[in-house]
């Protein structure tokens, strides 16, 4: 007699049992925090907002205190790898677990990434927040402590035909963790269609030789809304286009950082670049079927297995998609704007 199909409550007790392994492999860019797995949401971001219980009653259970989302190990793969489709995870569940059709994971993957994920209320209001921080910024960062933090780092906007558009200045915008306004450079995160997703923030101080660097904070940089699949476009090319409108045969450089991003820009100004505001991100990032060639920007961390691990994740992912996929790693020092800043004047 045959067995009966194993159920979803099955299936994710199943899981649950073996969540630090799952923790590991659906979210490689997360920690352990105590009893918990922690990492920056479903996207696979790092951060600490969505927090997973790895041991007791409690283990599977997730909650994304961003965005309100919860659930327990199988909501889990079907969030991370399928946009909630519970069918889709339940079969990537057996066979991850080896109680189904073949004994191994398949890749790790979403749904088709050419379509985003249709926005829920709560995220059309973080948007829509995240939009009107972005407006309240100065439009000309030339002369502000935003462009003189660029400075500092080598990156000279003047040297640029134009500013990039996805850049501004805010002069008080509220920090939680300083609990009170600091001046801050702002970037548009925006999706394949154009749309503004997020705003991402760089909080700015001056040291003590009167320098603009990053804020003395634990996190000086930080998203407001979602940036899974988005970027920040920082520079068009040659073609002058968006990318939306990509011509065909379009290569895009894509870096993890904006200061990475921009250094590559100044040295490159025929590539289009944008910055995908996290390693975890890049493989992501929706790009139109113009676009034939992606160079990933990628630092160099070879000694990090995770950072290893979501660059080939990326590059995997793109090369999938019918992509030339080429990785770039800087001469000189950790990151492009290292290589930037040892060819600068002494």
């Amino acid at each position: 007699m045959s067995r009966a199909p194993i159920r979803a409550a099955e299936l994710s007790a199943m899981l649950a049992a073996n969540v630090p392994g799952l923790a590991a492999h659906l979210l490689p860019a997360g920690h352990r925090d105590g009893g918990h797995w922690r990492c920056g949401g479903v996207d696979g971001s790092s951060g600490q907002s969505l927090a997973l219980h790895l041991h007791g009653d409690k283990a599977g259970v997730w909650h994304d205190f961003a965005t309100g989302e919860t659930g327990d190990a199988l909501d889990l793969v079907a969030a991370v790898l399928f946009r909630g489709n519970t069918r889709d995870a339940m079969a990537w569940a057996r066979r991850w677990l080896g109680v189904g059709d073949g004994t191994n994971p398949p890749p790790l993957r979403k749904a088709p990434e050419s379509t985003p994920a249709p926005p829920g209320a709560d995220d059309t209001a973080r948007r829509r927040k995240a939009l009107a921080l972005f407006l309240c910024g100065q439009e000309r960062i030339a002369g502000t402590p935003a462009g003189e933090y660029l400075a500092e780092r080598g990156i000279i906007l003047a040297e640029l035909a134009r500013q990039p558009r996805a850049l501004r200045f805010h002069p008080e915008c509220w920090c939680q963790e300083a609990g009170r306004p600091l001046p801050a450079m702002l970037a548009a995160i925006t999706h394949g269609a154009g749309e503004h997703v997020g705003t991402h923030r760089t909080w700015l101080a001056r040291d003590g030789g009167g320098v603009w660097r990053k804020a003395p904070l634990r996190d000086a940089k930080k998203t407001l809304g979602r940036y899974a699949g988005g970027f920040i476009p920082l520079w068009r090319g040659s073609s002058g286009k968006p990318l939306r409108e990509a011509p065909a045969g379009e290569a895009v450089a894509m870096a993890e950082g904006i200061e990475t991003a921009l250094s590559v820009a100044l040295a490159c100004p025929e590539l289009r670049v944008i910055a995908a505001v996290a390693l975890a991100n890049m493989g992501s990032v929706v790009l139109p079927a113009a676009v034939s060639r992606v160079i990933l920007c990628a630092d160099n961390d070879d000694e990090n297995p995770k950072a290893a691990a979501l660059l080939e994740r990326a590059a995997s992912r793109f090369a999938a998609q019918g992509r030339d996929v080429r990785i770039a790693r800087p001469p000189v020092g950790k990151d492009f704007n290292d290589t930037l800043r040892a060819g600068m004047p002494t």
